[in-house]
């Protein structure tokens, strides 16, 4: 099977016969990179799958009219992202809990996960993580765990790339100040 570019899958994709291999072949490139990324932010596993299904359905409908201003990537983990942000929200909405009951809600769930494999020490920096307002969370996320560029982060987040500097900054702060609080 020999490896497409982007813009070669997306040629692919626009062509009547060959629309669904090059889908299959962009999910199969980006499935597991966007898994993790909405992991980090939904933290439940059978949650994620949801959402990165539901990630891949507005990819489809959306494919046939991507213009190609952004990278391919950028733009999935953008709809990955906005999903994401949707089904917290819905979440929170079901079950009426306060946004300031969020952190409890998701770090609960981070404790009862069959899937994560972390060690103590990867779980108290999730607790940490958690513990921070949702777009420094994400940024932090893409930041430290995807080694994602500013640029890109820009791209798919629709801020500047100063905000986002200054939104890592502020939630490394607030990280390493929730580790000397809960290990001293």
């Amino acid at each position: 099977m020999s490896e497409y570019s982007d813009d070669e899958l997306l040629e692919r994709f626009r062509g009547e016969g060959s629309r669904y291999d090059a889908f299959n072949r962009i999910v199969a490139r980006y499935r597991e990179r966007l898994y993790w990324h909405i992991r980090k932010i939904v933290i439940v596993h059978e949650d994620t799958d949801d959402v990165l299904q539901n990630t891949f359905v507005k990819a489809w409908k959306g494919l046939e009219t991507f213009r190609g201003e952004a990278q391919l990537y950028t733009w999935l983990y953008r709809i990955a992202t906005n999903e994401s942000i949707t089904f917290l929200n819905q979440k929170r909405n079901r079950q009426m809990i306060p946004l300031e009951d969020a952190e409890y809600l998701l770090s609960s769930s981070l404790h009862y996960d069959a899937y994560f494999s972390g060690d103590e020490l990867q779980f108290q920096l999730q607790k940490a993580i958690l513990t921070l307002p949702e777009k420094q969370r994400i940024v932090f996320n893409m930041k430290y765990f995807d080694e994602m560029p500013y640029e890109n982060m820009s791209e798919i987040l629709g801020t500047s790339v100063g905000a986002l500097k200054a939104s890592y900054h502020h939630a490394v702060k607030k990280i390493k100040y929730w580790f000397d609080l809960n290990n001293s």
